[in-house]
């Protein structure tokens, strides 16, 4: 998506990469297996008791905004506006950053 210039797409991607990665850690982590149906990366890696550091708790805090699913058209439009290449790219490193971390203590 990032490569096609597409990055809030690329973005809204990376936030389910996050997402997926605090639910695993939630059922590894909880008696029961199936997590809860939310989107919120800070409210996931708090019930998963995830112990990040704070840097790490307040990005994923912002990738929330990346979480597209019923957000009004003129949402998206304006995240558009906002987010370019290079303010796309450094968020995706970030993300893969964080990506390899949480994928290490699974």
């Amino acid at each position: 998506m990032f490569k096609a210039n597409d990055y809030i797409h690329a973005l809204f991607f990376s936030h389910l990469v996050l997402e997926k990665l605090c639910k695993a850690h939630w059922v590894k982590n909880n008696a029961a297996n199936t997590p809860p149906k939310i989107h919120n990366l800070t409210v996931l890696a708090s019930q998963a008791n995830l112990q990040l550091p704070e840097r790490d708790l307040e990005f994923l805090s912002q990738m929330n905004q990346f979480q597209l699913e019923g957000r009004y058209p003129d949402y998206t439009n304006k995240l558009y506006k906002v987010f370019k290449a290079a303010q796309t790219k450094d968020i995706l490193n970030k993300v893969n950053t964080l990506r390899k971390c949480l994928l290490k203590d699974l």
